[in-house]
Protein backbone atom coordinates (compact mmCIF):
# COMPACT_ATOMS: atom_id res chain seq x y z
CA UNK A 1 0.00 0.00 0.00
CA UNK A 2 1.43 3.57 -0.88
CA UNK A 3 1.32 6.75 1.06
CA UNK A 4 -1.64 7.84 -0.96
CA UNK A 5 -3.74 5.11 -0.30
CA UNK A 6 -6.17 5.08 2.71
CA UNK A 7 -8.09 2.41 4.83
CA UNK A 8 -11.35 2.92 5.75
CA UNK A 9 -13.74 0.70 8.43
CA UNK A 10 -16.82 1.29 8.19
CA UNK A 11 -19.57 -0.21 10.94
CA UNK A 12 -23.15 -0.38 11.10
CA UNK A 13 -23.48 -0.90 15.07
CA UNK A 14 -26.01 -3.31 16.30
CA UNK A 15 -26.68 -5.73 19.64
CA UNK A 16 -28.07 -8.60 17.25
CA UNK A 17 -26.21 -7.51 14.17
CA UNK A 18 -22.86 -5.53 13.60
CA UNK A 19 -22.39 -5.08 10.25
CA UNK A 20 -18.76 -3.89 8.81
CA UNK A 21 -17.41 -3.08 5.60
CA UNK A 22 -13.61 -1.92 4.67
CA UNK A 23 -12.71 -0.46 1.67
CA UNK A 24 -9.13 0.83 0.67
CA UNK A 25 -9.16 4.14 -1.09
CA UNK A 26 -6.28 5.69 -3.73
CA UNK A 27 -6.85 8.74 -5.13
CA UNK A 28 -10.46 9.04 -6.57
CA UNK A 29 -10.70 5.30 -6.26
CA UNK A 30 -12.23 2.51 -3.87
CA UNK A 31 -11.77 -1.19 -3.58
CA UNK A 32 -13.50 -3.25 -1.43
CA UNK A 33 -11.28 -5.67 0.98
CA UNK A 34 -14.08 -7.03 3.02
CA UNK A 35 -17.89 -6.93 3.89
CA UNK A 36 -19.46 -9.31 6.73
CA UNK A 37 -21.12 -9.19 9.85
CA UNK A 38 -20.67 -10.01 13.22
CA UNK A 39 -24.22 -12.61 14.73
CA UNK A 40 -24.74 -11.70 18.12
CA UNK A 41 -28.85 -13.01 17.95
CA UNK A 42 -27.36 -16.22 20.04
CA UNK A 43 -25.76 -14.30 22.67
CA UNK A 44 -28.87 -13.56 25.64
CA UNK A 45 -26.37 -11.32 27.84
CA UNK A 46 -26.41 -7.57 26.88
CA UNK A 47 -23.34 -6.88 28.32
CA UNK A 48 -21.02 -10.23 26.88
CA UNK A 49 -23.02 -8.43 23.24
CA UNK A 50 -20.69 -5.78 24.12
CA UNK A 51 -17.82 -7.15 24.72
CA UNK A 52 -17.82 -9.47 21.56
CA UNK A 53 -18.51 -6.32 19.15
CA UNK A 54 -15.69 -4.29 21.37
CA UNK A 55 -13.18 -8.00 20.89
CA UNK A 56 -14.68 -8.07 17.12
CA UNK A 57 -13.62 -4.81 16.16
CA UNK A 58 -10.32 -4.66 17.87
CA UNK A 59 -9.61 -7.93 15.77
CA UNK A 60 -10.94 -5.59 12.73
CA UNK A 61 -8.53 -3.32 13.24
CA UNK A 62 -5.31 -5.48 14.16
CA UNK A 63 -6.28 -7.48 10.86
CA UNK A 64 -6.96 -4.56 8.28
CA UNK A 65 -4.79 -1.45 9.80
CA UNK A 66 -7.63 0.99 8.65
CA UNK A 67 -6.68 4.47 9.18
CA UNK A 68 -9.84 5.72 9.44
CA UNK A 69 -13.36 4.98 11.07
CA UNK A 70 -16.65 5.90 10.43
CA UNK A 71 -19.97 4.73 12.17
CA UNK A 72 -23.21 5.02 11.70
CA UNK A 73 -24.96 7.16 14.75
CA UNK A 74 -27.85 5.46 16.01
CA UNK A 75 -31.69 7.09 14.48
CA UNK A 76 -33.99 8.32 17.00
CA UNK A 77 -37.10 5.97 16.92
CA UNK A 78 -39.01 4.05 18.27
CA UNK A 79 -37.83 2.54 21.52
CA UNK A 80 -35.81 4.21 24.24
CA UNK A 81 -34.06 0.63 25.26
CA UNK A 82 -33.47 0.24 21.94
CA UNK A 83 -31.56 3.32 21.77
CA UNK A 84 -29.84 2.91 24.65
CA UNK A 85 -28.76 -0.64 23.79
CA UNK A 86 -27.79 0.85 20.20
CA UNK A 87 -26.14 4.02 21.81
CA UNK A 88 -23.68 0.99 24.03
CA UNK A 89 -22.77 -1.23 21.05
CA UNK A 90 -21.71 2.32 18.79
CA UNK A 91 -19.43 3.03 22.07
CA UNK A 92 -17.79 0.29 22.43
CA UNK A 93 -17.08 0.31 18.78
CA UNK A 94 -15.74 3.71 19.22
CA UNK A 95 -13.91 2.96 21.99
CA UNK A 96 -12.04 -0.05 20.35
CA UNK A 97 -10.94 2.33 17.66
CA UNK A 98 -9.95 4.90 20.09
CA UNK A 99 -8.12 2.90 22.19
CA UNK A 100 -5.98 2.01 19.15
CA UNK A 101 -5.62 5.55 18.61
CA UNK A 102 -7.54 5.74 15.00
CA UNK A 103 -10.16 8.26 14.69
CA UNK A 104 -13.52 7.98 14.67
CA UNK A 105 -16.11 9.41 12.87
CA UNK A 106 -20.13 9.37 12.82
CA UNK A 107 -22.64 9.81 10.63
CA UNK A 108 -26.22 10.47 10.43
CA UNK A 109 -28.10 7.29 8.42
CA UNK A 110 -29.11 9.73 6.16
CA UNK A 111 -26.39 11.47 5.55
CA UNK A 112 -25.19 7.85 4.68
CA UNK A 113 -27.96 7.48 2.38
CA UNK A 114 -27.40 10.93 0.54
CA UNK A 115 -23.86 9.82 0.05
CA UNK A 116 -24.56 6.80 -1.69
CA UNK A 117 -27.73 7.36 -3.42
CA UNK A 118 -28.51 10.83 -3.60
CA UNK A 119 -31.64 10.40 -1.20
CA UNK A 120 -31.76 10.78 2.62
CA UNK A 121 -34.83 8.56 2.83
CA UNK A 122 -33.61 5.76 0.51
CA UNK A 123 -33.91 1.95 1.39
CA UNK A 124 -31.36 -0.40 2.48
CA UNK A 125 -32.13 -1.99 -0.70
CA UNK A 126 -31.06 1.20 -2.36
CA UNK A 127 -28.38 1.76 -0.62
CA UNK A 128 -26.77 -2.22 -1.36
CA UNK A 129 -27.41 -1.77 -5.05
CA UNK A 130 -25.83 1.52 -5.40
CA UNK A 131 -22.56 0.05 -3.44
CA UNK A 132 -23.20 -3.39 -5.70
CA UNK A 133 -22.64 -1.10 -8.75
CA UNK A 134 -20.06 0.76 -7.34
CA UNK A 135 -17.77 -1.62 -5.98
CA UNK A 136 -18.44 -4.61 -8.06
CA UNK A 137 -20.39 -6.72 -5.66
CA UNK A 138 -20.64 -9.89 -7.20
CA UNK A 139 -23.25 -10.98 -4.50
CA UNK A 140 -25.30 -8.68 -1.57
CA UNK A 141 -25.42 -10.48 1.56
CA UNK A 142 -29.21 -11.73 2.93
CA UNK A 143 -28.95 -9.35 5.78
CA UNK A 144 -28.10 -6.03 4.79
CA UNK A 145 -26.69 -4.44 7.61
CA UNK A 146 -22.94 -5.43 6.23
CA UNK A 147 -23.95 -3.06 3.11
CA UNK A 148 -24.94 -0.62 5.84
CA UNK A 149 -21.53 -0.64 7.46
CA UNK A 150 -19.84 -1.04 4.33
CA UNK A 151 -21.65 2.75 3.57
CA UNK A 152 -20.80 4.02 6.44
CA UNK A 153 -17.13 3.40 5.25
CA UNK A 154 -17.99 5.01 1.54
CA UNK A 155 -19.44 7.82 2.68
CA UNK A 156 -16.73 8.74 5.08
CA UNK A 157 -14.65 8.68 2.00
CA UNK A 158 -16.95 10.90 -0.54
CA UNK A 159 -16.84 13.18 2.72
CA UNK A 160 -13.09 13.17 2.75
CA UNK A 161 -11.29 16.58 3.31
CA UNK A 162 -14.42 18.14 3.98
CA UNK A 163 -15.37 20.18 6.71
CA UNK A 164 -18.80 19.04 7.04
CA UNK A 165 -18.48 15.54 8.64
CA UNK A 166 -20.43 14.76 11.46
CA UNK A 167 -18.32 14.55 14.28
CA UNK A 168 -14.83 12.98 14.72
CA UNK A 169 -12.89 12.16 17.36
CA UNK A 170 -9.16 11.48 17.35
CA UNK A 171 -8.74 10.15 20.76
CA UNK A 172 -10.47 10.24 24.38
CA UNK A 173 -9.13 14.03 25.09
CA UNK A 174 -10.92 14.83 21.80
CA UNK A 175 -14.04 13.11 23.14
CA UNK A 176 -14.19 14.83 25.78
CA UNK A 177 -13.68 17.92 24.68
CA UNK A 178 -16.39 17.99 22.77
CA UNK A 179 -18.47 15.44 24.97
CA UNK A 180 -18.58 18.13 28.30
CA UNK A 181 -21.46 17.27 29.13
CA UNK A 182 -21.09 13.64 28.74
CA UNK A 183 -18.76 13.63 31.98
CA UNK A 184 -19.60 13.34 35.36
Amino acid sequence: MNKSSKVILGIDPGTTIMGFGIIETNNKKMNLIELNELKLSKIKDHYLRLKLIFERTIELIDKFNPDEIAIEAPFFGKNVQSMLKLGRAQGVAMAAGLSRQIPVTEYSPKKIKMAITGNGNASKEQVAKMLQGLLIIKELPKNLDSTDGLAAAVCHFYNSGNVYTEKKYTGWESFIKNNPTKIN
